[in-house]
């Protein structure tokens, strides 16, 4: 059967290990990663055969994965974070670079040739991991995620100057002139793409579109990721930056959640494929004998990468949870680390001892990583309650007319904005929050009084004149954001009330706790007025339809508390 016996060994193993990740309340990569342990070659029982077919199959998942994070995030959004992106993207590849060659020397018995491809690969974080977190949080339009984004793309393009670089440690002659001349081109190259893919791209989807096939709009969807993917690599860069480029382009077209709907259950199982490729490379011998050395690898690059990149943002003047969030965010080593380790392998500039060492220390610390990123808020409220900024730092910019008898609303993506406008339109004054600067600067052109910062601080909640408000209503998706503002805000002005957005139906008891007048799961509201609806068109009297639409709501949120 050949491969396709292995693709279905893989789904299956991928099936087992995503069940065993969610019994026992672990993402679902991790579940993937252990699932490619299991059938890698390294292990007993049934193993994959053709592991160079199916890894080159997992370049389309990461490709996927890519694109459709483009789809999600906007040229917009990337230019909000170009700052960081571009100067603090270099900053944290030369500095994380540097102490992984000062440990790989100093405490990992490398020669100083070695070590400087390890710190090179310790500087990589990874992409697809990033974006798989981000997905599964669905916190993809947040400052700190835009950021982890843009930095990570700037790695994938700093992979080029390093595969240059790095083979001619020591003797540099003409490697500048072959970096500027690869970068040139692929500069050259991504304008091309970049042109042709904003002109050209809406108008064939446009004309498939007439013909009425969702099937046809899917293959072209396929098609635009990788075939864009494919034609940039030919370029010398990444195939999944390439997918990621057309992505964005297409994100500023009227395609981009109809193409993201279409395309999800194919990314997800190629998404799959890489995971598990992930896995089949670990070595359960190798750890088993060097247990020190590896537990120091793995602790010493989320150490050092986590409060390196963390203060990094925060010199940059992100705030509040950001610094945790992009520092944790962004701990693990990335795939490119894995092109980096065979680069040097076959050209003889790293020892079969090195290449283990760093193989595993990059596999452990992508299935550790969703365990470490989930720890930036618990820290982050740690850190704060131990150090209070300072109360004369001002890191927002609040309206300039007197705060009295208004309504806050936290958040303006699409439930907050609903929420602002409904007000507005009842001559309601509204104040809004909102912490990502892009949809800042829209409520701004929109003319509605608003302020730049985090709900969740009390700073910005005094600053936003809570206690002379009439309401707060905290419409963001982040759970920890929402119990914390409500916390927050109860304590400073117990007499405002406080209606939240709950993310998950055992959230509203929670919420209620914290003292929350009323909490709401807009995808369960608007679910029962939809069924409201069919119930009056089928000819039930409204208030029948009325009755049981209480009592379906109070069942519903009493077996959710």
């Amino acid at each position: 059967m050949g491969i396709a016996a292995d693709f279905v060994l893989i789904v299956v193993a991928g099936l087992a290990g995503a069940v065993l990740a969610r019994l026992l309340r672990l993402p679902l990569l991790v579940g993937y990663i252990a699932a490619g342990v299991i059938v890698g070659p390294n292990t007993a029982g049934p193993t994959v055969q053709s592991i160079q077919d199916i890894e080159l199959l997992a370049e389309i998942g990461v490709a996927l994965l890519l694109f459709s994070l483009g789809l999600e995030i906007s040229i917009r959004d990337m230019l909000a974070v170009r700052r960081v992106a571009l100067i603090g993207g270099p900053i944290q590849i030369l500095g994380c670079g540097a102490l992984g060659w000062i440990a790989g020397h100093r405490f990992f018995a490398m020669n100083p040739a070695e070590a400087l491809w390890f710190g090179a690969m310790v500087a990589m974080s990874s992409t697809m991991v990033i974006v798989k977190m981000i997905d599964e949080r669905g916190v993809s339009r947040t400052l700190a995620s835009r950021v982890m984004v843009g930095m990570t793309v700037l790695q994938d393009l700093a992979v080029i100057p390093l595969l240059i670089l790095l083979p001619q440690a020591g003797t540099w002659s003409g490697a500048a002139e072959r970096i500027l001349r690869s970068l040139g081109v692929a500069a050259l190259f991504l304008g091309l793409v970049v042109l042709l893919g904003t002109r050209l791209l809406p108008w064939v989807l446009r004309r498939i579109l007439r013909w009425g096939s969702r099937e046809m709009f899917l293959v072209a969807v396929v098609a635009v990721s990788v075939g864009v993917g494919f034609a940039v690599s030919h370029a010398g860069l990444s195939f999944a930056l390439g997918a990621f480029i057309a992505g964005l382009i297409l994100s500023e077209s009227e395609f981009s959640h109809q193409a993201l709907s279409e395309l999800a259950p194919l990314r997800d199982i190629f998404g799959l494929l890489f995971f598990v490729s992930v896995g089949m490379l670990f070595e359960p011998q190798y750890v088993l004998s060097h247990p020190g050395k590896i537990f120091a690898g793995v602790v010493f690059i989320f150490l050092m990468k986590s409060v390196f990149i963390g203060l990094l943002a925060r010199s940059f003047g992100y705030i509040y949870m950001a610094p945790w969030v992009i520092g944790l965010g962004m701990a693990s080593i990335g795939e490119f680390s894995f092109v980096l380790a065979r680069t040097g392998i076959r050209g003889g500039f790293i020892s079969k001892e090195t290449y283990d060492f760093a193989l595993t220390c990059t596999i452990l610390s992508i299935a550790l990583a969703p365990a470490v990123a989930s720890l930036a808020l618990p820290l982050g409220r740690w850190w704060r309650r131990r150090f209070p900024p300072p109360k004369n730092v001002r890191h927002f910019e609040a309206p300039r007319e007197l705060l009295r008898d208004h309504i806050l609303v936290a958040g303006y993506g699409r439930t907050g904005r609903a929420v602002a406008g409904v007000l507005r339109a009842a001559g309601l004054p509204v104040v809004i929050i909102e912490l990502n600067h892009a949809l800042f600067n829209d409520i701004r052109a929109d003319g509605v009084p608003a302020l730049w910062g985090d709900v969740s601080s009390e700073e910005i909640l005094r600053a936003a004149g809570l206690k002379n408000a009439r309401l707060l209503i905290l419409t963001v998706p982040d759970g920890d954001i929402v119990g914390l503002a409500t916390q927050r805000a109860r304590k400073l002005a117990p007499h405002v009330p406080v209606i939240a957005r709950a993310a998950r139906v055992p959230l509203i008891d929670e919420l209620r706790r914290l003292g929350a007048a009323s909490a709401i799961l807009p995808e369960f509201e608007g679910g029962m007025e939809m069924a409201r609806q069919a119930m009056l068109r089928s000819g039930i009297d409204p208030g029948r339809a009325e009755e049981i639409i209480l009592q379906i709501k109070e069942r519903y949120v009493g077996e959710g508390a």
